[in-house]
Order: structure tokens, then C-alpha cells, then sequence
């Protein structure tokens, strides 16, 4: 199988820069380029006719094992798209020696637990705290994630009631993405 040619265009100088493919050196790197950059997970793929917008909830976030238990699993990321929706993202390298069967396990078990045990505060928190470390306020990225129309405080609770809906299944199963 031939690599696929990908080129930087230089419209000033009408240059073109061949580049190559790379492979990260580890996954932490690819985790940070997602919490930084949500649009790389390919959400035109999943919706074309309206993409997921992305709110990075946490990454590392806890999964429970039971009700009372705090962080058994650590999800890589967990997303919340305009909808409500939430998303997992576990990032694996090509080079991992896991069986792709083990790692689809792994999201099963972060997926049941999850939507079982996470309490929607600690969701909240989890948001809360992602946005005050990019020195954001929470509220102020959910408008963002909503839109341009006059987002009030109800609308605001209004998106976490649905978020709470869809992850404990009532509307709609999580969306999975992951390499």
C-alpha cells in the first residue's frame, strides 16, 4: 500500500513542501494536540450535515468501577458535543502490541461504568476545572459550544439535563472515537 502524498501550499512564494507522515513518539502527544484541537477527532464523519462543535470535559478523567468509587480506569478524553452527546476518546499508537479486541474492551468497560457512576457534578467539575486551566469560564464555553444566540443561565442548566439524558442512555447511546 502507497502512503498518500500531502503537501503544505505556499500561495505567496507558489511553493509547494512535501510532508511526510510521522509517528508520534508517544500518546501523550496526540492526547495533548486533541484537548487542544477537538476538530481533529473527525465529527463531519459523524454528522455531515451538522459536525459535532467539542467541549473537552477532562482528559485522564476517572471512570468508577461502582457507585462509590472515584477513578478506577482513566478515560483519555471525554467530550460533550453541542447536542449533549458525550464522546470517548482513548488514544492508542499503531505501534501498540494490543490486540485491537483488548482495547475495544477497555472502551466497553469505560462506557457501562461511566454511564452508570459518573455523577453529573463531577462531570460539571471535571468541565469546570479544563476551562479555568485554559483560564476560561465554564459557562462562557458552553455559549461558545451553543452558539451565537443570547445563551441564559435555563439554557445552560437546560444542556447539562441534557447531557445527563443522553449518558444515562434515555436519548442516545455515547458516540465513540478512537485510533
Amino acid at each position: 500500500m502507497t502512503e498518500a502524498k500531502i503537501f503544505l501550499v505556499n500561495h505567496e512564494k507558489k511553493e509547494l513542501t512535501p510532508m511526510s507522515e510521522t509517528f508520534y513518539a508517544t500518546e501523550d502527544d496526540l492526547q495533548a494536540y486533541l484537548a487542544h484541537y477537538p476538530d481533529l477527532l473527525p465529527g463531519d464523519q459523524m454528522n455531515p450535515e451538522n459536525p459535532p462543535r467539542w467541549l473537552l470535559v477532562a482528559r485522564e478523567m476517572g471512570v468508577p468501577g461502582d457507585e462509590d468509587g472515584s477513578g478506577r480506569w482513566s478515560l483519555d478524553h471525554l467530550f460533550l458535543d453541542q447536542d449533549g452527546v458525550p464522546t470517548f476518546v482513548e488514544c492508542k499508537r499503531s505501534t501498540d502490541t494490543r490486540v485491537r479486541r483488548e482495547v475495544v474492551a477497555q472502551m466497553l468497560d469505560y462506557a457501562a461504568n461511566g454511564t452508570q457512576y459518573w455523577p453529573m457534578e463531577r462531570l460539571r467539575q471535571a468541565a469546570a476545572e479544563t476551562a479555568k486551566a485554559e483560564q476560561k469560564n465554564l459557562d462562557d464555553k458552553i455559549r461558545e459550544l451553543l452558539g451565537p444566540d443570547n445563551i441564559d443561565e435555563a439554557a445552560i442548566e437546560s444542556y447539562w439535563q441534557l447531557v445527563e439524558q443522553n449518558l444515562r442512555g434515555r436519548q442516545s447511546p455515547p458516540d465513540f472515537c478512537g485510533r
